[in-house]
């Protein structure tokens, strides 16, 4: 679809964007029991009761029983922790359209990894490539890594009691500021797949079958917004 003539001159081969989202799992917390099989037994019943006071659960020591793929994750501070995966979108930023899509196993480090994974293909030692994100991608490591595939990373700075990876060097351009603007549309494709591609929970288990439904709303979210883009561009 995106190699069509007519929809590959829409697309920017300098300029992206990149993001992650949680994906609830089928499974429920309840399947999330100690390896060992250890730990007290459900109520009766084919949805019994189980109570998790006074438990540590971690995705070290237990797993789901009904998707072993899941993890226990939580968006942050304070949040609720959900068995789920995640999902991670690559947009360029010309016309906000998903050029590549992955679900991965839920954690800390999923998102950095899928965001180098997902631009390597597009990197160019010929041309400078940008990429945007949140401050979750500020780390000395990210940035580092992405320099070295000649991609300059435009992403937000954290400078919450640390020092930022991003530097004057970066921020003075006039490019930076609408990297940071732009980068905020794919959420409007996240938004889009959990509402109205039933994303908001996977309707499938493993990450094999999630990666595929997740990759699968994001080509049908370029579907729905195509039409539209080709005839401005006619």
């Amino acid at each position: 679809m995106l190699a069509q003539p007519k929809v590959k001159i829409l697309l920017s081969s300098e300029h992206f964007s990149v993001d992650g989202t949680r994906l609830e799992a089928w499974a429920s917390t309840k399947s999330f029991r100690p390896k060992d099989g250890s730990g007290p037994p459900p109520g009766t019943g084919r949805n019994g009761e189980q109570s998790f006071h006074g438990q540590k659960r971690s995705n070290e020591t237990h797993t789901s029983t009904t998707d072993p793929d899941a993890r226990l994750y939580r968006k942050g501070h304070g949040k609720e922790a959900k068995l789920a995966f995640m999902g991670h979108a690559l947009m360029e930023n010309c016309n906000s359209l998903i050029v590549g899509a992955v679900a991965t196993h839920a954690s800390g480090h999923a998102e950095r990894l899928a965001a180098r994974h997902l631009i390597e293909p597009h990197a160019d030692q010929l041309q400078k490539v940008t990429l945007g994100g949140d401050k979750g991608f500020d780390t000395q490591d990210f940035v580092a890594e992405l320099r070295d595939i000649n991609v300059t990373a435009h992403v937000a700075q954290n400078t919450n009691g640390r020092r930022s990876a991003i530097d004057g060097r970066t921020t003075r351009h006039a490019g930076y500021a609408i990297s940071l603007r732009i980068r905020k549309r794919i959420e409007e494709a996240f938004g889009w797949a959990k509402t109205v591609a039933g994303m908001r929970k996977a309707r499938h288990q493993g990450l094999p079958k999630v990666d595929w439904q997740f990759t699968l709303a994001m080509a049908a979210y370029n579907l729905v917004r195509l039409p539209k883009l080709l005839v401005v561009a006619a």
